[in-house]
């Protein structure tokens, strides 16, 4: 039903700054929840921020806050993800996901649709 595809991944000092984005294919995004969510080496996918589709509810996990900024443009069907200050603990797999219904945004169980993940790495 919908395709989701990320982009802007790569390496990155501790410090700087990435942002990710997602294009939707299939579907249009102005009726779906999006949010992002990482995994790193050996560990839980984690959530990481989320957008309601009119952007009336955002949210980010704790470690994140006040260092990346979740956005999306409905008219061009993506979804960013700007991450400064980053640090080695950023590093992961990030996923754009989407939902046409959610009760939490940060519980992965409310998505439906996922894409397949761009690599972010933050090193020395």
């Amino acid at each position: 039903q919908v395709q989701l595809v990320e982009s802007g991944g790569g390496v990155v000092q501790p410090g700087g700054s990435l942002t990710l984005s997602c294009a939707a294919s299939g579907r249009s995004l102005s009726s779906l929840a999006m949010g992002w969510f990482r995994q790193a080496p050996g560990k839980e996918r984690e959530f990481v921020a989320a957008i309601t589709w009119n952007g009336a509810v955002i949210d980010y996990r704790d470690s994140v806050k006040g260092r990346f900024t979740i956005s999306r443009d409905n008219a061009k069907n993506t979804v960013s993800l700007q991450m400064n200050s980053l640090n080695t603990e950023d590093t992961g797999v990030y996923r754009c996901a989407a939902t046409p219904y959610y009760y939490s945004l940060s519980d992965p169980s409310d998505y439906d649709y996922w894409g397949q993940g761009t690599q972010v790495t933050v090193s020395f």
